[in-house]
């Protein structure tokens, strides 16, 4: 049985250049690996029927065929490195610098898919006959519009009646150390693009015209005096952010036609999807009518808000991780959404990663020290977990 060592497989994932949606041949690489500890591995191609998304690659693999069957769940894409001059050393030739791994991808979140492919075959050479089945479901479209992606995955294996006993999420979930936080929840995640049309003309008249900027800059400011909620004890309080207004005017002298503003809201369970589209569209209808301008909205629902409740396999868990680490890790539902809002459909399921402090960022990095650990962890909750 080959045994991986959880450094150089980060260093190799972080080499494939998976930008989102590109794949880059990242998930084939996995499959060739987990095919040699013995998985039957599949790669699951879907795509958009609409054709408004990339095609995307997934890879669902297992070992074994009889319960219970322990997933773990990942995705080997990442966000765009930036700035490439603003990196120390290039993102995608991974370099270790005082017992730090660099690179894009170092802690979101392919040095944890390493993490436990290295678990794994540590698990296995000496549980080789182990009663039940690990599998492995990992993604290229987390980072991206998650269309094509773990979503899809979910609803092939559910009309596969693949059965799915608990779900890790390799997410990145410690703010400062390792072991500080696990993840049983997260907020929903809505977005939306408003466009606001008014009339066009020459910036010298505008009383003869209907400039639908000064319209949005109304809307933009109603809509976050909207106080949604203070939150609870589980959730953090809900929260609308704006993230782009475009006009796309290239002349100093003309007032647009049509401008447009893209927003997401992070809300907990006082909401969902659906009533949170009643209190936007009220608003803006009000504001578009008094101000006599059109408008559209288009949104992209990304999942409402859920809760895992700790069970035997996440008290489990939070007892190796402070073992381990000696800390006690919290549980959490803060931060940004993940695909744990597909999998807890068909799964309990817990997140627990790496430190997430430098993800998304320049000089994206982990420590050498966490990997190891973070291996050790994951190996000793397949070993409790097949007792």
């Amino acid at each position: 049985m080959q045994k991986f060592n959880e450094l150089n497989l980060a260093k190799e994932l972080i080499r494939f250049p998976s930008i989102t949606p590109k794949d880059a041949g990242a998930i084939n690489f996995l499959s060739k690996r987990l095919r040699s500890l013995g998985f039957n591995c599949k790669i699951l191609e879907f795509s958009d029927k609409n054709k408004k998304s990339k095609s995307i690659k997934n890879l669902y693999a297992r070992l074994g065929t009889k319960k219970p069957n322990l997933c773990y769940a990942g995705h080997t894409d990442v966000v765009p490195p930036g700035n490439i001059k603003d990196w120390t050393v290039n993102p995608f030739r991974p370099t270790v610098k005082k017992n730090y791994l660099i690179g894009r991808g170092a802690n979101d979140m392919k040095s944890s898919i390493a993490c436990f492919i290295s678990a794994v075959s540590k698990f296995l050479k000496k549980n080789s006959k182990f009663k039940g089945s690990i599998s492995f479901l990992i993604t290229g479209d987390e980072e991206g519009y998650a269309i094509n992606g773990t979503k899809k995955v979910v609803e092939y294996l559910k009309k596969e009646r693949e059965k799915i006993d608990f779900c890790i999420v390799g997410e990145p979930t410690n703010p400062n150390k390792l072991g500080e936080m696990i993840k049983i929840g997260r907020r929903g995640s809505l977005t939306g693009k408003i466009e606001v049309t008014g009339t066009q003309g020459h910036v010298a008249y505008p009383h003869l015209l209907n400039n639908p900027i000064n319209t949005l800059v109304k809307l933009c400011s109603k809509l976050k005096q909207i106080k949604l909620d203070n939150g609870n004890k589980i959730f953090q309080p809900s929260n609308l952010e704006f993230t782009s207004i475009d006009a796309d005017n290239k002349a100093h002298n003309v007032i647009p036609a049509k401008v447009r503003a893209n927003f997401n809201v992070r809300y907990n369970n006082y909401h969902t999807s659906k009533s949170l589209k009643k209190i936007i569209n009220s608003s803006v209808k009000k504001i578009c009518k008094k101000n006599k301008c059109t408008f559209k909205i288009d949104y992209l629902e990304n999942g409402d808000s859920f809760i895992t409740k700790p069970e035997k396999t996440i008290l489990m868990a939070r007892k190796i991780i402070k073992k381990l680490t000696k800390i006690n890790p919290k549980f959490s539902t803060t931060g940004g959404t993940s695909d744990a809002r597909f999998i807890r459909k068909i799964s309990p399921c817990l997140e627990f990663g790496l430190v997430n402090k430098t993800m998304h960022k320049v000089d994206e990095c982990v420590s050498i020290k966490d990997l190891k650990k973070l291996t050790d962890i994951y190996n000793s909750i397949l070993v409790e977990y097949f007792k």
